[in-house]
């Protein structure tokens, strides 16, 4: 992917604006550290919103590790192009995903690129992808504060918001709130802070065993002063799901991560609804 000459860059940056100008709410799902369900929070969030009746799209900015066509069912599925631009993989009729991982040839093959080449990739995805009309765009995003996050934040003008990630013990809190700062600083609104991973119900004693601490992502948030969006348990189904391709919440369960979703589904939905008010 070439940087190309000035007046392709002004085309590009005209379809750019163009795309967002029919996408309604876009938010970057983000996390400090590696390893607290970020992605697995992203695609059923996407599908909690699509199960609301909303147009969704949901784009994967993990360039070096793409998990959203596994865990949204579609690793088989290669992006195609039309005159209208990259289409988008079809999960749902009113679901739509793309990925850097439907442009490799092999999905064991690492992504080896610097800096630019990523931004690149990214602007080209917000600009030449045909999402259409969406009332959401969810932006999984990799774990830190690096170059994809502060491409995609300076490439959307208009970010709706921020959901920040985390799990309960002290040293993810000390990197979410490193998240929390880096959208302040890019005018990012943070929509809130989600602590996964927070307890895990005994299948026998239905006892609450906080395995990793619990509280810290509720604390992070009231020191930082942005919204807590909730707890979600610690549940083998929602790997289970996650691995099959059928994110837990799509799949209706009546757990008690399923209802902490639709609750937190909920309130992102209400924040950005009074933001519009």
């Amino acid at each position: 992917m070439s940087v190309g000459s000035e007046q392709e860059r002004a085309e590009q940056d005209k379809r750019l604006l163009e795309n967002l100008s029919r996408i309604k709410h876009t938010i970057i799902v983000m996390s400090g550290k590696g390893g607290v369900g970020k992605t697995t929070i992203a695609v059923n969030l996407a599908c909690g919103l699509a199960a609301q009746g909303c147009t969704v799209g949901v784009l994967d900015i993990d360039i070096h590790g793409p998990n959203i066509p596994k865990m949204l069912g579609f690793e088989k599925e290669r992006l195609s192009g039309s005159h209208l631009g990259i289409e988008p993989v079809s999960v749902l009729p009113n679901l739509k995903a793309v990925s850097i991982a439907g442009l490799l040839e092999n999905r064991d093959h690492p992504v080896i690129w610097r800096g630019p080449l990523k931004m690149v990739t990214i602007k080209q995805f917000l600009s030449d992808v045909h999402w259409g009309r969406l009332d959401y765009l969810i932006i999984d995003s990799p774990p830190g504060t690096g170059d994809e996050p502060l491409s995609v934040c300076q490439l959307i003008p208009e970010m709706s918001g921020a959901v920040i990630v985390t799990t309960p013990q002290d040293v993810a809190i000390l990197d979410s709130r490193k998240s929390i700062l880096f959208a302040r600083e890019l005018n990012v609104p943070v929509i809130g802070v989600i602590e996964n991973m927070s307890v895990f119900a005994c299948p026998h004693c239905k006892k609450e065993i906080p395995l990793f601490s619990v509280g810290g992502g509720e604390k992070a948030a009231i020191d930082l002063g942005v919204p807590f969006l909730g707890r979600i348990p610690i549940e083998p189904a929602m790997v289970s799901a996650g691995d099959s391709g059928e994110p837990l919440i799509r799949l209706r369960k009546d757990t008690p991560a399923v209802h902490a979703m639709e609750q937190i589904v909920r309130r992102i939905v209400d924040h950005l609804q009074n933001n519009e008010s």
